[in-house]
């Protein structure tokens, strides 16, 4: 599959691991509809990719994303620019243009691989919201974080109010949007933000050695492993969760990955996975 080209965004492939680049380094990666647009197209692309077992978002240059650029603020049309016109005929087209707009980074989030995040400079607002989008974190220790968007006269609506309770509890998340507040990696680290936090110059390399680990795994256990944990969390009765647990591991044992992977083991050999 060749490779899309985008305005503000860059996707390339390691062997099984795909690499996302933000790329407007020049504002600090701050997103602009085109931005949106371009991450929901890769994502109906991507999201499905049956040959990539994990995928890296990671930031150009200094930051990973400062957030909205505020010039959708000023342009000719306002605020209302940041949805577009994707909610047009509907009931209420600003909710369904704002459902759209989250489309575009929950694909991150149900993409049967694991998606993880590597996390510079900073990351407020919606660059935050796309981090906790993944699966995973990576962070900088030099890394600013924040959920800043009540200071512009709104909310983090990209899923930063449902997916940060799920990290920090509810109480810890509605103190952290409600004043603004700004975190240290070591504080978003302790709260639960980080999966690893590493010298800043180590960021890209310790997260594509985390992608690199997880590509060289059984891809249905992977897949399964995922459905299953996130059935956990998403408010799933602990019996539907056995149950996607079991089809999943159902899957596994009638694979050719399974039988691959006891020869490996016995002959003493990496393993080599086709996820079937």
């Amino acid at each position: 599959m060749a490779a899309p080209s985008y305005d503000t965004l860059r996707f390339e492939r390691d062997d099984h691991v795909g690499w996302l680049h933000l790329s407007r380094p020049e504002k600090l990666n701050a997103f602009t509809p085109t931005m949106w647009r371009e991450l929901g197209d890769l994502g109906s692309r991507v999201g499905d990719d049956p040959d990539l077992r994990a995928l890296v978002v990671i930031g150009d240059g200094r930051a990973f994303s400062s957030g909205i650029d505020t010039s959708v603020f000023t342009g000719e049309t306002g605020a209302t620019s940041i949805v577009d016109d994707r909610g047009a005929g509907r009931a209420d087209p600003t909710v369904a243009a704002i459902l759209a707009l989250q489309d575009t980074f929950t694909w991150l989030e149900t993409a049967p691989y694991p998606t993880i995040a590597a996390v510079h400079g900073y990351a407020f607002g919606a660059g935050l919201q796309l981090a906790l989008a993944c699966d995973l974190r990576v962070l900088g220790v030099g890394t600013k974080l924040g959920l800043l968007e009540l200071q512009y006269g709104i909310l983090p609506d990209l899923g930063g109010t449902q997916r940060l309770p799920r990290l920090v509890g509810p109480s810890k998340a509605l103190q952290l949007i409600l004043t603004g507040a700004r975190l240290d990696a070591d504080e978003a680290a302790r709260l639960g933000l980080a999966d690893a936090l590493v010298p800043d110059d180590t960021v890209a390399d310790t997260a594509g050695a985390l992608a690199a680990t997880i590509a060289a795994q059984p891809p249905l256990a992977v897949r399964g492993v995922k459905r299953a944990v996130h059935a956990a969390v998403s408010g799933s009765s602990v019996a539907d969760g056995l149950r996607v647990e079991a089809e999943a591991q159902a899957a596994c044992l009638r694979s050719a990955d399974m039988g691959e992977a006891i020869a490996a083991f016995v002959e003493r050999r990496p393993p080599v996975y086709r996820g079937a």
